[in-house]
């Protein structure tokens, strides 16, 4: 590692203290470098905006660079990433929410593919029922190519990421505390299977122990890593409520799964559909129900999805759809392109119609949706 790329490295880990991502590339127009923000003087800092006498005195402290060097320090010997906005690998989902991280600390390896995710989020002391559903929702939106987000906790976060992983999916745990550190500590052998498919990240540094003020700082992360919440099972004042409340924030989709009224712990999901959450019996329903992609996300080579729904298409259908552009598109240029004879590729047209991926412009145009 370069010594500016370990000075940025530096900045980001002290953001946390104030320098937040805009501040920070005030700073480095100004200065050219990490390197020339740490050699400037206090009031070269000040006449920056959104720099004051107290954040100008912190940049230079010995005692803040000691700390944070000692954190860069232990990211390296763990295998700990620092990851800026800036960069390819940080989260696209993540960026667009009101209040992004400035930094993130990963474990693992986060993939293009992951904005593709869902979160499922609920009670830590979840029910048969809970962490059953749980399961069967992660083990089959993972093995239609949705990453499962959740949050290490007991309960219901456990059973989604033993979901995933038992598909051979992706999923990703999202941590209050350091990464360094799996918490709950019985949840040791789980983090280290999602190190290994799929990744654990935290905005707080290594050696960071949770506390019960940090998690809906850490919910936001959950909900806005993904295109929407699934809450499985919680009551009316489960932190899983506070996740969902981020997403509808975030101006993501969110879900509830219904279960019998006299039910503590369904109460919380009965409040959400009372509210206008969406109903979901099926990992189906997760499918439909989820919008059009911001952007597309290439999962092959082949494979652009563009809507959530595509991955339950079969193979026929992918290559209808894979032809048609998101501007109009000839039918007869389908036909070329997907190598299908002409009574197909319009029956397959009409399957596509019905399920909202694709529109007819005219008489011989469709699109993509």
């Amino acid at each position: 590692m370069d010594d500016d790329q370990l000075l940025l490295d530096y900045m980001q880990v002290v953001s946390t203290s104030g320098v937040g991502p805009q501040i920070l590339r005030r700073l480095l127009d100004r200065f050219d470098s990490a390197a020339g923000i740490l050699a400037a003087s206090p009031r070269d800092l000040t006449d920056v905006e959104g720099v004051g006498v107290a954040l100008a005195r912190q940049l230079r402290s010995a005692e803040t660079r000691e700390t944070a060097m000692r954190i860069i320090e232990t990211c390296n010997t763990q295998g700990i990433r620092i990851l800026r906005p800036s960069q390819a690998e940080f989260p696209r989902l993540l960026k667009e929410i009101p209040d992004p991280p400035n930094i993130l600390y990963v474990r693992g390896q986060l993939r293009t593919t992951d904005a593709l995710a869902v979160a499922i989020v609920g009670t830590r002391s979840a029910s048969q029922y809970g962490r059953s559903q749980s399961e069967r929702f992660s083990r089959s939106l993972a093995r239609a190519g949705l990453t499962i987000v959740s949050g290490l906790a007991r309960g219901i976060d456990a059973a989604a990421h033993h979901g995933a992983l038992e598909a051979s999916g992706r999923t990703i745990g999202v941590l209050s505390s350091g990464v360094a550190e799996i918490y709950p500590p019985q949840h040791q052998e789980l983090g280290q299977r999602i190190i290994r498919q799929g990744a654990l990240i935290s905005e707080m540094p290594p050696g960071t122990r949770p506390r019960k003020g940090m998690f809906p700082q850490r919910n936001r992360l959950i909900s806005g890593l993904t295109l929407g919440t699934i809450v499985m099972e919680a009551a009316e004042r489960s932190g899983a409520l506070i996740t969902s409340r981020l997403a509808g924030e975030q101006g993501r989709e969110v879900f509830a799964l219904p279960s019998m009224v006299t039910a503590p712990n369904s109460r919380g999901c009965h409040q959400l559909i009372r509210d206008g959450a969406h109903l979901v019996q099926d990992p189906e329903d997760v499918l439909d129900a989820l919008g059009p992609l911001v952007e597309g996300v290439a999962i092959s080579p082949e494979q652009t999805v563009r809507h959530a729904a595509e991955l339950q298409l079969n193979d026929q259908e992918n290559a209808v759809l894979q032809a048609i552009d998101v501007g109009p598109t000839d039918i007869n240029s389908v036909v070329l392109t997907s190598g299908l004879p002409v009574p197909r590729v319009l029956s397959t047209l009409s399957v596509l119609e019905m399920r909202r991926l694709v529109r007819r412009v005219s008489g011989q145009l469709v699109q993509r949706t």
